[in-house]
């Protein structure tokens, strides 16, 4: 930029120099009057111009600084853990060392997510529209119980209280629509075009698949379940489904692999303990159990 300025200030003055030959004396102090004022006028701008690059590397080495902090302590925590990791696995049924494993996995856990929630970065709203997804022949008010955003941008919607799922163009306009068996409760995407319905009755639970073809819903396979089905995520090949009080991990083809895990209402907390669990297995769950809870 100086180079610039030093430039276009040479380029001034053989211009001036250009002007004032053959000119009487006012207007050669006219002219002295103009580039006095355009060399100002430069000189502020340059002024202004490196006071706020000073505060933008100020700004720079405090948030490097602030970075390089969280780094350390996060390092240092995924360290800790994972010592702590290898020695609950040699611990076995030993009730202390349980205990005292247990104690120092919480203190550090309570750091991590200490560190976790001050290093989380802020987004914030800058509009928000308002969408309506009834039709003319919705019975009822519609309840969104789940949303999923496909690849193309159109959105799936679940209306619990119409028993419906629906598919809204990228204008938020329902395009299509289609009717399910069981109040659909939640939905999870399982390919671009794909997306797996939990769909949840006093007597029925089940898992409805269905695809998005040519700008409609079709109704694809489904299985039941044996239990309430509150909440459902896909991972890797697999889905993950809550009842509420237990965890389920299930194929795509509705084969039941395990049950991951039972949630304690006697008013013992154990969420840090799933926390510890899925984070370490697939931290896709994290939702689920959040959903359960």
């Amino acid at each position: 930029m100086i180079e610039q300025m030093c430039g276009n200030l040479n380029t001034y003055i053989d211009e001036c120099d250009n002007y004032s030959v053959g000119t009487s004396g006012g207007n050669e102090q006219y002219l002295k009057e103009e580039m006095c004022r355009s060399v100002l006028s430069i000189l502020n701008e340059f002024n202004i111009t490196a006071k706020e690059l000073n505060e933008m590397k100020d700004e720079v080495i405090s948030i490097k600084g602030s970075v390089t902090c969280s780094i350390d302590k996060c390092t240092s925590l995924h360290n800790d853990l994972l010592q702590l990791l290898e020695m609950v696995q040699k611990i076995g049924d030993n009730k202390e060392l349980c205990l005292i494993a247990s104690i120092k996995c919480k203190h550090i856990i309570q750091q991590a997510l200490t560190l976790l929630g001050k290093s989380g970065k802020a987004f914030n709203v800058q509009s928000n529209t308002k969408h309506t997804v009834r039709i003319p022949s919705d019975l009822y008010s519609c309840t969104v119980s789940g949303i999923c955003v496909l690849t193309d941008g159109q959105v799936m919607v679940a209306d619990r209280n119409n028993q419906r799922v629906k598919l809204l163009n990228q204008q938020y306009q329902v395009v299509s629509h289609l009717d399910v068996s069981a109040r659909p409760v939640d939905m999870c995407l399982i390919t671009p075009s794909e997306v797996a319905v939990a769909v949840n009755t006093s007597n029925m639970h089940g898992v409805q698949f269905i695809t998005v073809n040519q700008g409609k819903l079709v109704r694809g396979r489904k299985f039941q379940l044996q239990h309430k089905c509150t909440g459902i995520a896909h991972h890797q090949g697999d889905l993950f489904v809550t009842s509420g009080e237990k965890l389920y991990k299930y194929t795509l083809s509705g084969k039941l692999i395990c049950r991951l895990y039972d949630f304690d209402y006697t008013g013992k907390n154990h969420g840090e303990s799933i926390l510890i669990t899925f984070v370490l297995c697939t931290g896709i769950c994290l939702a689920i159990v959040g959903k359960g809870v």
